[in-house]
């Protein structure tokens, strides 16, 4: 459908308010609210994904598509919970205390919404109490912490800790990212994974849950 592939490329393109006009549009023509998600939204931000890990794409523009995709989504949201959906997951995210930084995490949090993924983000400055409250209240598959100082992604490990302490640890999978972090760290910390950016973060998530599946 022409329309749908317009869709798409509207994501891509970070045109927000074409993207919202025509999926509202796409609403309103009787199209089922998961086709337009799946070969519209979902299509847009994978080649958005796509040309991001090629380098073909830069922050800038990713978090202009993923504005798009945001707004498009707003409408859509209601009417695939009356569609009865079923998410592919559901995914505990915040950056750690102390670190106010959240591009990161929302660009995340967006690409992830975007892959099908029900997110309860808590936001920025999350101490490990708030992520283990969360954890016991939303139950989620996969928990992400991001950081983006080197003073503050020592609290990564707190919160890990805080969320063993709690009896939590073995029901959830921790990933972690942020500009100061590695894989070296994450395994030093106890961590499950390690992204580097927002879309091997999709694919993480992804991996994670076909392995629980």
């Amino acid at each position: 459908m022409k329309e749908l592939l317009d869709l798409s490329q509207l994501i891509e393109q970070g045109q927000s308010q074409k993207a919202l006009t025509l999926t509202q549009q796409l609403v309103n023509s009787g199209l089922p609210s998961q086709t337009i998600l799946n070969d519209g939204l979902i299509a847009g931000m994978a080649v958005v994904g796509e040309k991001m890990r090629n380098g073909d794409m830069y922050l800038p523009e990713v978090l202009q598509s993923a504005g798009a995709m945001k707004a498009s989504l707003a409408i859509l949201k209601p009417l695939l919970a009356l569609e009865g959906t079923k998410s592919r997951g559901k995914i505990l995210i915040g950056t750690v205390k102390g670190d106010m930084h959240d591009i990161g995490k929302n660009l995340v949090s967006i690409m992830l919404q975007g892959a099908g993924f029900e997110i309860v983000d808590i936001g920025c400055n999350a101490d490990p109490q708030r992520f283990v409250s969360a954890i016991a209240e939303h139950a989620p598959e996969i928990v992400g912490l991001s950081a983006m100082l080197t003073t503050t992604m020592l609290n990564m490990k707190t919160t890990i800790d805080a969320i063993a302490g709690a009896g939590l640890r073995s029901k959830v999978k921790i990933i972690i990212g942020g500009a100061p972090v590695s894989q070296k760290f994450a395994d030093e910390i106890g961590a499950d994974g390690y992204s580097r950016d927002a879309v091997l973060a999709v694919d993480k998530v992804k991996q994670f849950m076909d392995r629980t599946s």
